[in-house]
């Protein structure tokens, strides 16, 4: 715990000592994440404490005096603390030891919550979730508080609950959830009994109560896209193992029992072609092509609902076909992002829908090259996801394995090759050369009221100029002129 205790020494804990000088009879314990991810030698900025032997109004009149307190809503003994001089950086919680009772409605936060300062940290630690989560460390004696072995679970790498499992999830069924993402976060197996709780109470992650569901889509949301996103193959395969696919995005099991033409598709049906997608977004081969940037929400989810269609369009004919997969994939995948409130988790639902109906791009646009305006627009627009778009189908390409032999990057090289070319023109990462003429100069120019006729002209315009046709502004007026001329001709 020495690199914990170094952390402990920055100025920024410095009221720590003093708290220690004025009040001798306390103890104070960081707990929680912190104390965890030191030992797992994980990066973490997420300091929680606990005070004891200190009552809740001296301590809140100690704090003033060091930086900004505010009390934190219902659960009164938990104070939000910012030291003076550190206001950039998160608050940090400063509690006393509390206990929880349950309603036992399974709701999240739906405690009673009962602070006391003579409450030994033992209790306090009693009513955490997971027993990696439930370790505490002593500042001022520099000693580990483990009362429920979780530091043995950390060598495990097991996720297992303290006390019993059915107990612990029904306190508060979010908790399921919880599991699965530390479980894709930290690589770690769930522990059996653990596990089966899971599955057997997560139905329950859809109850309700007053017509509101008990667990907010919000919390649901929010734990899914971490769980994705930290491991997009471990989370596709949890959700499923456990019943929370069923419970959450069922749309997505029809996946299972919808074949593919073999000669396209020999890894199998579309749940199989789907998860090896997934499992390509970290392999060696996708991070030489893209380099090692944090995965987007946008593009894990993209992948894991852009054949969503396939089930729902299938047509056995001359051999099998999905026509319009792409858009009605998009319009499910909504449905489901929707109702599920992917948003609150920071994930542009548009963007996502964007990605998932044009996937198929590399393929419709095979036999003519894309225009350059459109190139612009999907590639060079912070609107649209251009790259993820890219990463997304070159996943998707790696995932389509031929029973001849190798996957075919023919139609998907092409689309790329027409997008270098004109990156090649940018004058940054996202920036083309400005527009040599905007349409109210097109309006002037021309005698033209505002319409779409303006509009397709300045795009007629912009497109000769990203061919690098027309370089100045006096060869585009020219070329107005040139086409205004043709027009008055084609009108006699």
């Amino acid at each position: 715990m020495k690199k914990l205790a170094l952390l402990l020494a920055n100025k920024r804990f410095a009221f720590l000592r003093r708290l220690q000088h004025k009040y001798p009879e306390a103890e104070v314990f960081v707990v929680g994440g912190i104390v965890r991810d030191t030992i797992l030698k994980r990066e973490s900025k997420d300091f929680d404490f606990v005070v004891r032997n200190v009552p809740i109004k001296k301590l809140q009149a100690f704090l003033v005096k060091e930086g900004r307190v505010d009390l934190v809503g219902k659960n009164f003994g938990i104070l939000k603390f910012m030291p003076k001089g550190f206001r950039g950086l998160e608050a940090i919680d400063i509690a006393l030891p509390r206990t929880e009772h349950a309603l036992l409605t399974g709701g999240y936060r739906d405690f009673d919550v009962q602070s006391d300062p003579e409450l030994p940290i033992a209790k306090d630690l009693s009513r955490r979730d997971f027993t990696i989560n439930a370790l505490a460390y002593d500042i001022f004696h520099k000693m580990l508080i483990d009362e429920f072995n979780g530091a043995n679970d950390l060598k495990k790498k097991i996720i297992r609950t303290v006390g019993k499992p059915a107990e612990r999830f029904k306190e508060d069924y979010s908790r399921i959830l919880r599991a699965l993402r530390f479980a894709c976060q930290l690589g770690f197996a769930i522990e059996k009994q653990t596990f089966s709780a899971m599955k057997k109470l997560a139905p329950r992650i859809n109850d309700k109560k007053n017509g509101d569901f008990i667990v907010p889509r919000e919390t649901v949301s929010r734990e899914l896209v971490k769980a994705f996103i930290a491991d997009p193959v471990r989370a596709f395969d949890l959700f499923d193992r456990s019943g929370l696919t069923r419970q959450l995005m069922p749309e997505l099991l029809k996946m299972k029992t919808c074949p593919q033409p073999r000669n396209f598709h020999s890894e199998g049906d579309v749940w199989k072609h789907t998860k090896l997608c997934l499992q390509n977004l970290t392999t060696k081969k996708f991070r030489k092509k893209f380099g090692t940037i944090p995965l987007s929400g946008e593009l894990v989810l993209g992948l894991l609902f852009h054949d969503l269609g396939k089930p729902y369009t299938i047509q056995r004919s001359d051999r099998l076909r999905f026509n319009n997969h792409d858009s009605i994939g998009a319009d499910k995948a909504r449905a489901i992002m929707e109702r599920l409130k992917i948003s609150s988790a920071g994930v542009d639902i548009e963007k996502t829908v964007w990605l998932i109906s044009r996937h198929m791009l590399g393929v419709h646009t095979k036999k003519s090259p894309m225009k350059k305006t459109t190139l612009e627009k999907y590639f060079f627009n912070e609107q649209h996801p251009g790259r993820d778009l890219l990463r997304l189908m070159y996943a998707d390409v790696m995932a389509s394995i031929p029973s001849a032999g190798q996957p075919d990057f023919s139609d998907y090289i092409n689309l790329e090759n027409q997008y270098l070319a004109l990156k090649k023109t940018a004058r940054t990462r996202l920036t083309l050369p400005p527009p040599l003429i905007d349409g109210f100069a097109i309006m002037k120019l021309m005698k033209l009221a505002p319409g779409p006729l303006v509009g397709d002209l300045k795009d007629k315009v912009r497109e000769e100029q990203l061919k690098g046709n027309l370089r100045t502004k006096p060869e585009a007026v020219a070329f107005l002129n040139k086409h205004n001329s043709h027009a008055k001709n084609h009108r006699r």
